[in-house]
This record gives C-alpha cells, structure tokens and sequence, in this order.
C-alpha cells in the first residue's frame, strides 16, 4: 500500500536542484523525489569482494602478466 511522506526543513537550493533535475527528465518534483528515493534505497546488494574475485574470467598465467625482465 502506497503512503505519504513528508519532509520539512529541506534547504532552498536543494529544492530547487530537485525541480531542476525533475524538469529535465519531464517529471514532477514529487516524482523525481520518488525515483531518487527508489534508486538508492531498492538497488540490488552489493557484491562481496570475494564473490567478484570468482567471477572474473581466467586470462592467462601469472608469468603471462610478469612486467620483470630478467637481466
């Protein structure tokens, strides 16, 4: 169920960016309000470090990526 929020002693320039930035993407400052919220609180989870580790692709050997040059 959809509900009402309200948020007061928000600085003049901030609302003003919020209209500017709602005018260029043709929408409400209540709906751009709605989206930003949305966007940074519904984003997917973040990956652990480990988790990106294991998915990158194996390129080659650790000697292919060896910048020493033997004297």
């Amino acid at each position: 169920m959809a509900s009402n929020l309200v948020v007061r002693n928000v600085d003049v320039d901030i609302v003003q960016t919020l209209k500017e930035v709602a005018a260029a993407h043709g929408r409400s400052a209540e709906a751009e309000h709605r989206e930003i919220l949305r966007a940074a609180l519904l984003k997917p989870p973040r990956r652990s470090f480990a988790e990106v580790l294991a998915s990158m692709p194996e390129v080659g050997l650790d000697e292919d990526f060896d910048t020493r040059h033997a004297a």
